[in-house]
């Protein structure tokens, strides 16, 4: 009998080649825990608890669904959702999407960053692999590794506690790097441990968006480059959820501040999911967050090389004319409008079109966007060359 999941994902032609052997061996309700939320139709519901309702519960898990595992680190246990959705089980044709650009072949080794459930380290195992899977959240780590140990690959993955993002050098060099989490600075670990000719996949995308696209990285020595490949929205690596800038404003900044008319919208420029338009500016406008308020405002948070902050007000009212107010060493509002403008000018590509270039130099990752092809350098956040914007997009990764 084929299991739920791997009917759903093959009725809906989202099934990877080479994977219906795993999925249908792997069952997803043997890695979920008993208490779940599920995320249908744009929110996140009251949990299920297996002992109370398990039909429900069953429902859920064999859905093509998200569920959330856990809530502010663990420090939820309400049956209504938490503050911040900390762990998950993504979707079925979530997971399919990202397995399916891995490219993973019978013997690999892989890295695995984010446990989670663990379920998609089973997955992996059943495809033939050797998984090393590190966990960040003790709880969780110790969880999936129950969960692992009762099936038939357990001698095939290590659950390791600790922090992704150094990796694990005992078993380096891995064929394939697979990242569960979304990442907006790449630790040069990833990078340091993948064999020559590894792929790496995850989830990445900038502070302008809190949704994703996932890129297939080929690493090639100490560099590795290659194509976004199509939208998601995973939760965050724990040290990289985005913050506002922890910058008091006086309340008479705008008697100073920079005022213009604005040739764009909020909805023309933020908002949306995986339109685009927010993954472009996002990419050109680095170091920019948007804050998007329900009266009509939105505010752009930004900060310089120097670590300068920056702000912008947008101010759309119902009856009179929009305006914009800038202040700080960056025109924040004034970069995005030239971001999008340029990707208009261009012919609205969608994100598939554009790439990404790390390079890893000692303890330093230079992150490099392009469109087209590598040599393709977007322009930057002020027009400047090619230089000053590698400057604004590179981080230092565990000092």
């Amino acid at each position: 009998m084929t299991a739920p999941i791997a009917e759903l994902l093959t009725l809906a032609g989202t099934m990877p080649p080479g994977w219906e052997q795993a999925f249908a061996t792997v069952r997803r309700a043997d890695f979920v825990p008993d208490r779940i939320w599920p995320f249908r139709d744009g929110g996140y519901e009251r949990a299920i608890d297996r002992d109370r309702d398990p039909d429900a519960w069953l429902a859920a898990v064999e859905d093509d669904i998200p569920l959330v595992t856990q809530w502010d680190d663990g420090a939820h246990t309400g049956d209504e959702p938490g503050e911040l959705a900390t762990s998950s089980s993504s979707a079925p044709t979530v997971v399919a999407l990202e397995l399916a650009v891995l490219d993973l072949a019978d013997g690999m080794r892989v890295l695995e960053i984010g446990t989670g459930t663990g379920w998609t380290a089973g997955l992996l195992a059943a495809r033939g692999a050797n998984v090393t899977t590190i966990e960040v959240d003790p709880v969780l780590a110790a969880r999936a590794r129950d969960a692992i140990d009762r099936t038939r690959y357990a001698a095939s993955i290590t659950v390791i506690t600790g922090d992704g993002a150094l990796g694990h050098p005992p078993h380096a060099p891995y064929d394939r790097v697979h990242v569960t989490a979304g990442v907006r600075s790449i630790p040069a670990a990833w990078i340091d441990q993948a064999a020559s000719g590894a792929t790496v996949v995850m989830p990445w995308g900038t502070d302008y968006n809190p949704h994703d696209q996932v890129v297939h990285l080929t690493v090639t020595g100490n560099q590795a480059h290659g194509r976004f490949r199509g939208g998601l929205s995973f939760m965050k690596l724990r040290a990289q959820r985005a913050e506002y800038p922890n910058v008091h404003w006086p309340g008479t900044w705008k008697r100073t501040a920079r005022a213009s008319t604005p040739a764009l919208t909020i909805a023309d420029v933020a908002g949306a999911t995986h339109r685009a338009a927010e993954f472009v500016i996002g990419l050109m406008v680095p170091d920019c967050m948007p804050d998007i308020r329900d009266d009509g405002r939105m505010y752009l948070y930004g900060w310089d090389d120097a670590g300068e902050p920056s702000l912008a007000e947008a101010v759309f009212p119902e009856d009179g004319i929009p305006v914009v107010h800038q202040t700080g060493t960056r025109d924040l509002w004034s970069e995005v409008e030239a971001a999008h403008a340029w990707w208009t000018a261009v012919g609205r590509p969608e994100a598939e079109r554009f790439g990404l270039t790390v390079t890893v130099d000692g303890g330093t990752v230079e992150q490099r966007p392009w469109y087209e092809a590598p040599d393709r350098e977007l322009p930057s956040r002020t027009g400047m060359p090619g230089d000053a914007f590698l400057r604004a997009t590179t981080r230092r990764i565990g000092g």
